[in-house]
């Protein structure tokens, strides 16, 4: 890789001299072969793929301050658990954060190049992008993933942050071939996804306070595990518990465990009286 950077015999490398604002760009210019996947159309064995541990449920909720974004922490393949702590949500800048559904490691280099790419940005340019120049550079490496996904190592993203011209929480959905697309107020992805924004329907309102909607979050995820198979919910035994983070005007902030341990025995203690959750209080029409 030094090659890339320093040209050999005293000359300027690439990276030197082509001043481009996109590191991804660079990367597939100059180095391909560093770029997460690199395939040449081959066909991949199904088992190959069906091996492969899979991240699954992520919900993010805006708020007062800005927005929360968390994931549970189980990996599968196929029908065994892979992995009982995997990480899916990832700091990408001061003020936003990804989180990933679908082939693991594929994901976390995609986090990686992500975190890279805005930083080479802010430093060629001297500024940092806007929120949503944010969500459309990660749309671009989303769709040239486009091949890889279609022989099964599909990665989809879920973005958010706190968008500073606005003054508010912001939320972006992927699909395989790029996207994005703006969600509002609430939002989740994975397998687990279909049970976790039922969930957030009945516990969601607007405006909530970050601490209200940190504790839906962890609700919707527990409801998640509770009916989904690949998503897992808080383990008491082995002290693991759902990543959660929030990004406002004060920046990025991951819980530390004991703050999350803390919403997760919370919300475990309210399952033990009532263990379908918290029901929505029901309003008159007008």
């Amino acid at each position: 890789m030094s090659g890339y950077f320093d040209g050999g015999l005293g000359q300027a490398g690439p990276f030197m001299t082509a001043r481009i604002p996109s590191f991804t760009h660079f990367l597939a210019t100059h180095a391909p072969d560093l770029l997460p996947v690199s395939l040449t159309g081959q066909q991949l064995p199904a088992d190959f793929i069906k091996d492969l541990p899979h991240a699954t449920t992520i919900v993010a909720a805006a708020c007062e301050r800005g927005v929360v974004l968390a994931g549970d922490r189980r990996a599968t393949a196929g029908n065994l658990i892979s992995k009982r702590d995997v990480e899916k949500v990832f700091r990408s800048d001061e003020y936003s954060a990804m989180a990933i559904a679908g082939v693991a490691s594929v994901g976390l280099e995609f986090a990686r190049l992500f975190q890279v790419e805005l930083e080479h940005y802010e430093k060629m340019e001297g500024r940092s992008l806007s929120l949503e120049g944010k969500a459309n550079r990660l749309a671009k490496m989303v769709r040239d993933n486009l091949m890889p996904a279609m022989q099964g190592l599909a990665v989809i993203p879920l973005f958010a942050g706190f968008d500073d011209e606005t003054g508010v929480g912001r939320i972006f959905s992927y699909d395989v071939a790029g996207g994005p697309y703006e969600e509002h107020r609430f939002h989740s992805i994975g397998s687990g996804s279909v049970f976790a924004k039922s969930s957030l329907k009945k516990l969601y309102s607007d405006d909530m306070p970050l601490t209200e909607a940190v504790l839906a979050c962890v609700q919707a995820l527990y409801d998640a595990a509770d009916d989904d198979s690949a998503t897992g919910g808080p383990d008491l035994p082995r002290k693991i518990f759902p990543v959660i983070t929030t990004i406002t005007d004060d920046g990025y902030r991951r819980l530390p465990d004991t703050e999350s341990e803390e919403y997760a025995h919370q919300v475990i203690q309210e399952r033990m009286h009532l263990p379908d959750g918290p029901r929505a209080p029901l309003r008159s029409a007008r």
